[in-house]
């Protein structure tokens, strides 16, 4: 399992790998290699992702937890439907 999910957030954002590269300073092969879990960003590039999409850095984190609370995970929905009907 990917721990990052960094392809989704672009695609939720309409950002490509190379876009998200040149606002970061890192090769295209770079943010490839980090959206397809083959290298894991050190803390300071992370941030600075995260910045750039404008997300929390949590948003670039798959939940690790099976159980989750049916309250959050309402929420989770419903952000991605207004996200969906931003998009329309």
């Amino acid at each position: 399992m990917n721990v990052l999910r960094l392809k989704e957030v672009l695609k939720e954002k309409g950002i490509s790998g190379k876009g998200l590269s040149e606002k970061v300073g890192v090769t295209q092969a770079t943010i490839s290699n980090i959206s397809n879990g083959n290298h894991f960003p050190k803390p300071d590039l992370l941030l600075q992702i995260a910045e750039t999409l404008d997300v929390d850095v949590k948003d670039l984190f798959n939940s690790t937890k099976t159980n989750k609370d049916p309250k959050a995970e309402m929420q989770s929905i419903i952000n991605q439907l207004e996200t969906l009907k931003a998009k329309l």
